[in-house]
């Protein structure tokens, strides 16, 4: 009887140590497993070259600066940013951006910025066409931010920044 016990005991401890380990999240292709940047800029991964972090830098609606960066995938050639295109909006020249292998490029950084004009206004999506050296594009919802926190002082459009007033959340009327 003792030994019938022990035995059922035995086999119930096993069941529930397997039961725990399917239980307590231990898997696979979770959320804690993909790649995540956290910021307001968007990104694409799908093609040789990554799109990382895409917004348009704007002190007033209608006119702003594209930052992004540019990650070239490919480990033996070089890539290249041939054009960038969006609906009804009119980007800046730009001579084609050169990626090294392995590289990037952080248009922060750039010395002649990319402007965006159009008909838009702070907080908008717009749809911008980025065409590559290689044939391929991808076409990417790019959103218009403020130029505050982060992004003070990158839109190359802006003779003067937003005021610091102007950047934080509106403050609440209180009624008394």
């Amino acid at each position: 009887m003792q030994l019938r016990r022990s035995a059922r005991l035995l086999t119930a401890a096993g069941a529930l140590v397997l039961a725990a380990s399917a239980l307590t999240s231990c898997g696979f292709d979770y959320a804690t497993d993909r790649v995540y940047t956290p910021g307001a800029g968007t990104n694409d991964r799908s093609g040789n070259v990554d799109v990382l972090s895409a917004v348009v830098v704007s002190a007033e609606g209608g006119s702003g600066t594209l930052i992004t960066t540019f990650v070239n995938k490919e480990t033996t050639e070089s890539a290249t940013v041939d054009a960038i295109e969006g609906e009804d909006l009119t980007i800046g020249d730009f001579d084609p951006i050169e990626i090294a292998p392995s590289g990037y490029v952080n248009l922060a950084d750039a010395d002649t910025p990319i402007t965006v004009e159009g008909d838009y206004e702070v907080g908008a999506f717009l749809s911008l066409t980025f065409s590559f050296g290689d044939g391929t594009s991808v076409t990417m919802d790019v959103p218009s931010v403020p130029d505050c926190d982060e992004y003070a002082g990158l839109d190359a459009t802006a003779e003067t920044g937003t005021p610091v007033e102007d950047c934080g959340p509106p403050t609440p009327e209180v009624e008394h």
